[in-house]
C-alpha cells in the first residue's frame, strides 16, 4: 500500500474487551478504517488490546503473555497501511533501560513509523488511585503498575507530537513539560470511566490545549467494556483555541482531522502566552 505522507491524524474508539484476540482483530478493522479516510497518523486507545486488570502483569511478561504478539501486530499494521501508530497503551513488563520490574508492569505507549519500526515509547507517569461511584468503586492502578519517569516527544508527520495517557490529563505540570519540548499536538488514549468522563473529560481537554496552545488527539474507550466497566468514550480532536472540531459519542469508530501547522504559527504569534509567563518553575 502507497505510504500516507499526510498532517491528517485519527482517533480510534474502541470498546476492548477480555478477549485479546477479538481486540486485536476490532483495532486492525479501525485502523484501516482510519488509513482509509487519510490518516497519516492513527491514535488507538488506552488498553487497546489487554482491558482486564488480572491479565496486565501476566501480559506485560514475555515468556508468560502475548506482549510480543501485540508489539509485533502494531508493527505490521503501520507497515502494511503506510500510516504512523501510537498504541495506546499495554503492559510492560521491562523498564526502558532493559531492566526487569518485580511484581508490577508499566502502562506503556509505543510510536510506529510507517516503515514499523518502533519510535518512541512512553511510560505513563500519573498511576489512577481513585474511589468512583461505579460498579467498579474503586481503582488502584499503582497495585498493578510501576509509574514512568520520561516526558517524550517524537517528530511525527502532523508534528512533533507529545505521549500522555489518560490520568495524566489532571496534571497540566505534564502538558507544560511537552510545550517546553515543543510539542505541536499532544495525544491522549484513555479509559475514562463513564462517571468522571461525563464530568471532566471536555473542560480539562479544552484547558491543555488552551493553556499550550496545541491540537490535543484523544483516543478513548467508549461503552459497556465488562459488567463491571463503563467507559466514557466521546474520543474527540480539539484545537489549539479550544475549539472541538470533531467527536465521536459511544461504540467504536474513528474521528479524524487535518492538524492545520498554521494555526499554531499565527495563535502563537497573535497570542505569544509562552513568552508572558511570570513563574516557570
Amino acid at each position: 500500500m502507497s505510504k500516507h505522507v499526510s498532517s491528517q491524524v485519527a482517533a480510534i474508539q474502541m470498546v476492548s474487551s477480555h478477549d485479546i484476540r477479538a481486540n486485536l482483530a476490532e483495532a486492525e478493522r479501525l485502523l484501516a478504517e482510519a488509513a482509509g479516510q487519510g490518516a497519516g497518523v492513527a491514535v488507538l486507545p488506552e488498553n487497546f488490546a489487554v482491558l482486564a486488570t488480572s491479565q496486565m502483569v501476566d501480559c506485560g511478561r514475555k515468556e508468560a503473555g502475548p506482549e510480543p504478539v501485540i508489539r509485533a501486530f502494531l508493527a505490521e499494521q503501520a507497515r502494511k497501511l503506510g500510516i504512523w501508530i501510537v498504541g495506546g497503551s499495554m503492559p510492560l513488563a521491562q523498564r526502558p533501560d532493559g531492566s526487569d520490574i518485580e511484581a508490577r508492569v508499566r502502562a506503556t505507549c509505543l510510536v510506529f513509523d510507517d516503515q514499523g519500526t518502533e519510535v518512541a515509547r512512553y511510560d505513563k507517569i500519573h498511576l489512577f488511585d481513585a474511589m468512583v461511584e461505579d460498579a467498579h468503586g474503586q481503582y488502584r492502578e499503582s497495585d498493578t503498575f510501576e509509574p514512568g519517569e520520561q516526558v517524550v516527544t517524537v517528530d511525527t508527520p502532523a508534528g512533533r507530537l507529545g505521549l500522555a495517557i489518560c490520568y495524566d490529563l489532571r496534571f497540566p505540570e505534564l502538558f507544560r513539560a511537552l510545550r517546553e519540548q515543543e510539542a505541536d499536538w499532544i495525544c491522549l488514549p484513555s479509559a475514562f470511566t463513564w462517571q468522571t468522563g461525563d464530568a471532566h473529560w471536555h473542560p480539562l481537554i479544552r484547558a491543555r490545549a488552551i493553556e499550550n496552545q496545541v491540537w490535543v488527539v484523544a483516543a478513548g474507550q467508549g461503552g459497556q467494556n465488562s459488567e463491571r466497566r463503563q467507559t466514557y468514550g466521546h474520543s474527540l480532536i480539539c484545537d489549539p483555541w479550544g475549539r472541538v472540531v470533531t467527536e465521536m459519542g459511544e461504540g467504536p469508530g474513528v474521528v479524524a482531522a487535518e492538524l492545520d501547522p498554521e494555526q499554531i504559527t499565527n495563535l502563537r504569534t497573535r497570542m505569544p502566552v509562552w513568552e508572558h509567563r511570570r513563574l516557570k518553575g
